[in-house]
């Protein structure tokens, strides 16, 4: 009872607007007060403080966001779609489709979400704008295209269920490509089906000439070459992500100032940029690891796990209602707040039913980013309708609905062949 009392405390405080790590650290501070003693709670918070920000994988976290904020300031995310829009860009949606590959790019430097819809938000919705482009089919390709940034590594959201699970980030990294890939491809293929049906959603623009296609790849060879060594140096197996993730900063620190984009107040932003976004992940983690000590003292775990086990269902059935779970959490709480919330009480579940760790953390993510664009909290959508503040929110939310019912395929696709992120790290040994 006092594990499901603490629950339902953790949904209360977030749904009245709490910080999620300060509402995981009062849930399971004051549940070990009960349930060991607050003199053992006090010690036992700050034993996992400790262990946490000690941790060696840890570091991978700062130096993977000071690497996409130093991209950011050398011009990366232009010059990827850009690029893209040279190629496809005179096809029907050409800009939209170019937008989902400039997502997917990008994705590939920042691992987040947010950062990756806010980016090309800027760069991309002008372009289509005055191309007349649909307001809800441009918006709405942004929003779900940012989505690919959770699922690319270096995803954030991956580091940090890999330290919660006590997983290899690695693994989890290497599994992520076909899954974020594919999820690329479903998004073109909803643009490709929607201007086909009705060319007016994404008017064509101007054919580029070859020539100057080919020259725009000289913007991306750089930190294209960056990406490659980085990913798949952990791929490969030829060094750790932490390792990966300095070369990475180094590089990017490199391109910066090869592209003569380095200057003192653009390093200092870049800094104070990844020092702000690592202080709030840290006090996030430590904070979960807390409140899932939390939960296991309870045997709050224990309790869900047989009551599973006494329904009779089946591990499809198991994964199909988590799957559902996290849909409905994803209408009210955002992807960290789900993650921490969840982890503690059905990791335990899918080991002992024999459920592969590293593909369960690809589906959690996966199911975890169309939360990001479903209504009522839907995080990217307000993101875009800051950057664009004419276009109605129902306009955007509309343009969602053929990406959204294109995620829940890609989902079904990932439960049905886990083949999907499982097959890069046993071909590779990640």
């Amino acid at each position: 009872m006092i594990g499901l009392a603490g629950v339902a405390a953790l949904l209360v405080l977030l749904a009245l607007g709490a910080p999620i790590a300060v509402s995981l650290g009062i849930v399971g501070l004051a549940g070990l007060a009960v349930v060991i003693s607050p003199e053992a709670a006090l010690i036992k918070a700050g034993v996992v403080a400790f262990d946490m920000v000690s941790k060696y994988e840890l570091g991978v976290l700062p130096l993977f966001l000071l690497m996409a904020h130093l991209c950011f300031a050398a011009g990366a995310s232009q010059n990827f779609y850009d690029s893209a829009a040279k190629f496809i860009g005179h096809k029907p949606g050409g800009l939209a489709l170019a937008s989902i590959v400039g997502c997917a790019g990008f994705g590939a430097i920042s691992g987040s979400s947010l950062a990756t819809v806010a980016t090309m938000g800027l760069v991309a919705l002008p372009e289509m704008r005055k191309r007349n482009y649909s307001p809800a089919l441009a918006t709405g390709a942004l929003a779900a295209g940012g989505t690919i940034g959770s699922l690319t590594p270096p995803s954030a959201a991956l580091i940090v269920y890999g330290i919660l699970a006590e997983q290899s980030i690695g693994k989890l990294f290497t599994a992520a490509i076909i899954p974020a890939a594919t999820q690329a491809l479903f998004y073109m293929a909803v643009i490709w089906m929607l201007c086909k049906w009705r060319p007016s959603l994404g008017p064509p623009s101007e054919r580029v000439p070859w020539g100057e296609r080919i020259a725009s790849l000289k913007g991306l060879i750089d930190v294209g070459l960056l990406v490659v060594l980085v990913i798949g140096g952990i791929a490969a197996g030829w060094f750790s992500p932490t390792e990966a993730a300095s070369i990475g900063a180094v590089g990017a620190l490199a391109i910066c100032a090869w592209r003569r984009r380095l200057s003192v107040p653009a390093l200092a932003k870049a800094v104070g940029d990844t020092l702000r976004t690592t202080g709030m992940i840290y006090a996030i983690i430590i904070a979960a690891i807390i409140f899932s000590t939390f939960i296991s003292a309870t045997g709050f775990g224990e309790l869900i796990s047989g009551a599973i086990a006494d329904a009779g269902l089946s591990k499809l059935g198991v994964i199909i209602a988590f799957v559902i779970l996290l849909l409905a959490l994803g209408m009210f709480l955002d992807g960290l707040a789900m993650m921490t919330l969840v982890i503690p009480i059905f990791l335990p579940i899918t080991q002992e039913m024999g459920i592969d760790p590293i593909w369960f953390g690809i589906l959690m993510v996966r199911t975890m980013e169309i939360g990001f664009v479903h209504p009522p909290v839907g995080m990217n959508v307000y993101v875009i309708h800051n950057l664009a503040r004419d276009i109605p929110l129902m306009t955007i939310f509309k343009g969602i609905v053929p990406f959204l019912i294109s995620d829940l395929a890609h989902v079904a696709l990932i439960v049905a062949v886990p083949g999907m992120a499982l097959f890069l790290p046993k071909l590779l040994g990640a």
